[in-house]
């Protein structure tokens, strides 16, 4: 056998999939974990791969802690924005299809610290923004200004050049120098991860289960079939 050259990604998917059964016992299989590492391909990817498997469960934690940024933010508020209007099932099978196809139903929260970033910070504004849950953690980072190409210098290093801003429908720019605002605060403690603890995650499981303990959603049975006269 080859060794690897590299563990970190062994290491990465050794600790989500920890958090994810972490979840699961905190919530009696009742909520789900996503973790999205970035916004670029492996982020898209790492949201499909966890995100469509657990579609049905009763709640979701978005975890954008540690995200490196990148483009395809949008891309994933549009799986998340999709909203249940409708079911349906074919002839002699309990299975339940639902419209849109692949929507989940039940509450969300996402996950921020100050290592959310770029477009890691533009998820969690536009999460609150259109409603799908609140933020639970610390501020983000509050760096928005996309930049593009760059000027070498003697010394190896590069200028980079500031291009694409991000701003409101009010017209004042928004995020950068300052970040997002979590909604419930809770910072992660040194003492209490050594102890084996994770606060914001725990909150996360907490809000959610008193949300499905509230207002449980469930997807209805299939209705008898017609009735011929």
């Amino acid at each position: 056998m080859k060794p690897l050259s590299d563990e970190a990604d062994l290491r990465y998917y050794d600790r989500i999939e920890s958090t994810r059964r972490q979840v699961d016992q905190l919530s009696g299989g009742k909520i789900g974990y996503v973790h999205i590492p970035n916004m670029g391909g492996e982020g898209l990817n790492e949201f499909v791969r966890q995100y469509y498997p657990q579609i049905r469960k009763q709640g979701m934690i978005l975890d954008d802690r540690n995200n490196g940024g990148g483009f395809v933010s949008e891309m994933i508020l549009e799986r998340l924005r999709r909203v249940l209007v409708g079911l349906g099932n074919a002839r002699n099978t309990e299975a339940i299809g639902t419209y849109p196809s692949q929507v989940f139903y039940g509450p969300m929260v996402c996950l921020i610290n100050h290592y959310s970033a770029s477009d890691g910070d533009i998820f969690p504004f536009y999460f609150k923004k259109y409603g799908l849950g609140p933020l639970i953690g610390t501020r983000t980072w509050g760096g928005v200004t996309g930049i593009r190409g760059f000027t070498p210098l003697m010394d190896g290093g590069y200028l980079s050049r500031p291009e694409f801003g991000t701003y409101g429908l009010e017209g004042k720019w928004e995020i950068e120098g300052h970040g997002v605002d979590p909604d419930v605060e809770i910072d992660n403690r040194d003492d209490l991860v050594m102890a084996g603890h994770d606060p914001q995650l725990e909150k996360a499981v907490d809000y959610l289960l008193a949300e499905i303990k509230k207002n449980p959603k469930t997807l209805p049975p299939a209705p008898p079939g017609p009735v011929k006269n």
